[in-house]
Formats: C-alpha cells, structure tokens, sequence
C-alpha cells in the first residue's frame, strides 16, 4: 500500500509537468504509472482489510472499506471539477500529490499493526501453498466478478455513449453514476454486516437480484429521468454484493497467499471490465448502443448463477 500511494505521488508530480509542458505523452505515461499504483493499492488494502478484521466482523470490515471507496468516487470527480475550474489542471493534479501523500502517512501505522496481526496468524498456516487458491469458493467468487463487472462495463461505457449521440449533455450520465455511487456507499456496510451474520451467498444473491432488475429497468428505460431508478438498484446491488464477494472469496484463504488472493480476485474485476468493453463493442456495432442493454441481465445472471457453485458441489476444497 505504501508503495502504492509513492507510485501515486509520482503519478501527481507527472501530472503537473505534463500541465506545465503541454506534452500529452508524458501526462500518457503519467496516467500508466497511476494505474500501476492503483493495481499495487488495491489488493493490498483488500488483505491487509480481512487481516485486521475482529473476530466475525469481515464482512463488517469490508464493507467500511467500501464505503470510503465510494465516497472518494462520490466526492474526487466533484472535488476535481472544481479545483480544476478555480486552480487549473496544475493546480488540480497538485491535490493529486497531497492526498497520495496524506495516504502514505495513514498507511504507515496500518503496516505496523499490519506486520504483529499477520505474524499471529501465519503461525496457524505453516503447510500452506499455493494451490489453497483453487478452492471453490475462492473461484466461484472470482468468476462471479468477472461476470458482474462484464455487464457493469455494459453500461459505464455504452450509455453515455447512447446520451452522446442522442445529442444529450454528459452531466446527465455524471448525474446517473452519482446516484450509481451514492445508493452504493449507503448499501456497503449493510451487506458487509449481513454476510458476517448470513454468510456471504445470500447477501450476494440479493444483491444480484437488485442488478438484474436495475438492468430490466434500464432496457424499459434508458433515458432521464426514470433511467435514475436502474442507477439506484445498480448501486444497491453494488452495495450488497461486493462486500459479500470479498469476504466469500478471501475470508477463508489463509493469511500467508491473502495477499496473493486479493490480487487474483481483483484481476477477475479488471478482465471482467476489459472483456464488456471490447465484447459488447461488437454488439453495439450491430445493434446500436441500446441494444447492448438487453444482454446485462443474463450476463448478471450467469454470475448468479456462478456464485452458487460451492453449495452444488458442496464444500469449499472441491
């Protein structure tokens, strides 16, 4: 993590000379190193998030950490907006380095506490390896990601691109993902707190339901103001899975292949959105940017259905 935020930092200072210049590859190489930065971040913080949990509170813990996720989604675009008006982009990027910078402090006393709770509980995994990954539940998750995020990517890319061309503003589409990122936020610690109570399969099933029937309403509805309705049963069902996800698959992988796990895990979301994009590209070639709609909900349905394969093939190690 820590690492992380100084790739971060560097990212930042890229920025601004990039501003300073006028050189697009340099803001080009800037916006790699940022993305380097953040795929270091995440899966760290994800396991270092269940290494620190209490006792029972995973889910908890998760979703608390969900939730500064998408508060930080809620308020940087905003918060960018604005600076970058009253400040400009050097200006705006410089924030950029003052809050990676602000998060490297955070993280140090993260990583001293971090290093004593690891060391207790890598004592009860001595005979550990690397093939614990190919546990069912740990890749019943992973695949249900890849599935969810491939039909996310559906409407973060296609339907403000149908806005465009319908010669709509895009502050309508900011407007949707607001409402995406708020239902979300208030969501999280719900279904963190439900999967510690229920177990992570049901919260995420109710959360899928919420998907599916937000995409339903999507198809019926792809303009403002009623297409607000879909962006809140996305963002509830956002809310509710997530967490349950990152618990089913890293809450009972040992400590010492955590990290390993979160990273894997988290590369499912990222081929998930990598594969929407270009896949259904193709079907919005044919069929128009709306006709990519009516293919989410069974593309969130196969995740559904995934989610529920260690229960059919009844334990956690086949």
């Amino acid at each position: 993590m820590m690492a992380g935020n100084a790739l971060g930092m560097l990212a930042g200072l890229l920025y601004v000379t990039s501003a300073f210049l006028g050189n697009l590859w340099i803001f080009a190489f800037a916006r790699a190193i940022h993305g380097f930065s953040m795929g270091i971040f995440f899966p760290s913080s994800l396991s270092t998030a269940v290494d620190l949990a209490p006792e029972g509170r995973v889910g908890e813990t998760l979703g608390w950490r969900g939730m500064m996720f998408s508060l930080g989604n809620i308020i940087g675009p905003a918060l960018g907006g604005y600076l970058s008006d009253i400040l400009g982009f050097v200006g705006a990027f410089s924030f950029t380095v003052a809050f990676s910078l602000v998060g490297l402090a955070l993280v140090v006393p993260v990583w001293l506490d971090g290093r004593k709770a690891v060391a207790r509980r890598e004592e009860r995994h001595e005979d550990v390896s690397y093939s614990e990954l190919l546990r069912s539940y740990f890749v019943a998750a992973s695949l249900a990601l890849f599935f969810f995020s491939f039909s996310y990517a559906g409407v973060i890319t296609y339907l403000p691109a149908l806005y465009k061309v319908l010669g709509m503003p895009q502050s309508l589409f900011g407007f949707y993902m607001m409402v995406i990122g708020i239902s979300s936020f208030v969501m999280r610690l719900v279904g963190g707190r439900s999967a510690d109570r229920m177990g992570p399969i049901p919260v995420i099933r109710a959360g899928m339901l919420f998907v599916i029937l937000g995409y339903i309403v999507l198809i019926l509805y792809s303009l403002p103001p009623y297409s607000y309705v879909s962006a809140l049963l996305i963002g509830a069902g956002f809310g509710l899975s997530v967490p349950a996800m990152q618990l089913m698959a890293l809450g009972n992988l040992p400590a010492r292949i955590r990290t390993m796990g979160s990273s894997v895990y988290t590369m499912f979301f990222d081929l998930g959105m990598l594969g929407g994009q270009v896949t259904l590209g193709y079907v919005a070639g044919i069929r128009g940017y709306a006709g990519v709609f009516p293919l989410l909900p069974f593309i969130a349905a196969a995740s559904l259905i995934i989610v529920h394969a260690p229960l059919i093939l009844g334990g956690r190690k086949k």
